[in-house]
């Protein structure tokens, strides 16, 4: 039975939807609240709105301390914002080691991992019993990792906690007919859950100022390469993903000015099996500059070359690709990001592509990063 201490939080963390959950999945209605909050104000005790699509505005009484995403990138936030101790869950695809030299950042102790023994349902929410799930609901009811309906969905907001989360990875889920969110527009509607809106603040002006500058060393537009991304689904077949697609997934890629081979093509001049998946031949056939292959993120150079390239290398076709041949086949990135793990991956996708430019050098400032998390800035 839950004790009183339990209660008085769920108590006073039930959250309202001014859009009833069951009608934003049906619709996807819900109104925008661009408002930035100044500062921080987490321990300020009058009860606050958030709006995202597809919930719609949900109001809280006091902020969330326990909370759960479903994906890595929305963990990413909820430390980014010095929040790293209250997770209580996470996608399994999440790695909560990968701070590399941010001391102090990172999440407390191991979280529960959502949907790895299995599909998660009504009741693993109920068991983890957080304040609030930073999923977007669709996910609950589309995604193999849980077993939902639209029914569950609205009791689990109704009896343990709201939703707010917007699916950001990709922009092309047949179910997705909603309004999508940038990174760091998503990443500001989490701080607004949490009211840490100083720490998104100074994030979001670190960002935008190192991203200024990383762009005015780029080479000239003539000089960037066209890439074509793609994620492997094994007997040498792979799934052609957009660059292209302003997904938070390959948000590094398009910030350096790297161009998608798709771009100009249709599905007519894109053959594709009945799956959806390329082969060699129509690899060989886009002739991009650079071959980005996703999936392989935590290997480094060698290990990369000798799992992913050497066999692209031994095979009849794949080693007529011209990116093989020479030398251009590289990590396609993370697919999860938040704005911690996005600094990492363009600065790793920098090195990569204009290794003149940038060569092995840290290209941002790690201490400043651990004071914004910190909220010394």
């Amino acid at each position: 039975m839950a004790n009183e201490e339990t209660l008085s939080r769920r108590d006073l963390l039930r959250a309202s939807a001014v859009v009833s959950v069951a009608g934003a999945l049906a619709s996807g209605t819900g109104s925008i609240d661009r408002s930035k909050p100044p500062k921080d104000t987490e321990t300020d005790p009058d009860p606050y709105e958030v709006t995202m699509e597809p919930v719609g505005t949900v109001e809280f009484d006091a902020v969330p301390e326990r909370w759960v995403a479903y994906s890595p990138g929305y963990a990413d936030m909820g430390v980014a914002l010095g929040l790293g101790d209250g997770l209580a869950a996470v996608g399994e695809q999440y790695d909560a080691d990968r701070y590399d030299g941010l001391d102090g950042v990172g999440v407390g102790g191991r979280p529960a991992t959502l949907g790895g023994d299995g599909p998660a349902d009504r009741g693993t929410l109920r068991e983890l019993d957080a304040d609030v799930h930073l999923v977007d609901p669709n996910q609950l009811v589309y995604a193999p990792a849980f077993e939902f309906n639209a029914a569950d969905v609205a009791d689990v907001a109704e009896t343990v906690a709201p939703f707010v989360g917007n699916a950001i990875e990709r922009r092309d889920q047949p179910w997705h007919s909603y309004r999508y969110y940038g990174l760091y527009e998503a990443f500001e509607k989490v701080a607004e859950v949490f009211r840490r809106g100083g720490r998104y603040e100074a994030f979001a002006a670190f960002h935008d100022e190192w991203l200024a500058e990383l762009q005015a060393e780029l080479p000239p537009a003539s000089e960037r390469p066209d890439a074509l991304l793609v994620r492997p689904e094994g007997n040498d077949e792979f799934a052609p993903l957009r660059i292209a697609d302003r997904g938070t997934s390959t948000k590094q890629w398009r910030d350096l000015g790297v161009g998608d081979a798709l771009a100009d093509l249709n599905a007519e001049e894109l053959p594709t099996a009945p799956d959806g998946t390329v082969g060699y031949a129509t690899i060989r056939r886009v002739d991009p500059d650079v071959l980005l292959v996703r999936g392989h993120d935590d290997l480094d150079r060698a290990a990369f070359e000798e799992a992913v390239v050497a066999p692209m290398r031994d095979h009849d076709v794949g080693g007529a690709i011209d990116a093989v041949r020479e030398g251009r086949v590289f990590s396609g990135g993370p697919r999860h990001q938040g704005p911690i793990r996005n600094l990492f991956a363009t600065e790793r996708a920098a090195r990569t592509i204009y290794p003149d430019v940038f060569g092995g050098r840290a290209l941002f400032d790690r201490e400043r990063v651990v004071e914004i998390v910190a909220g010394e800035e």
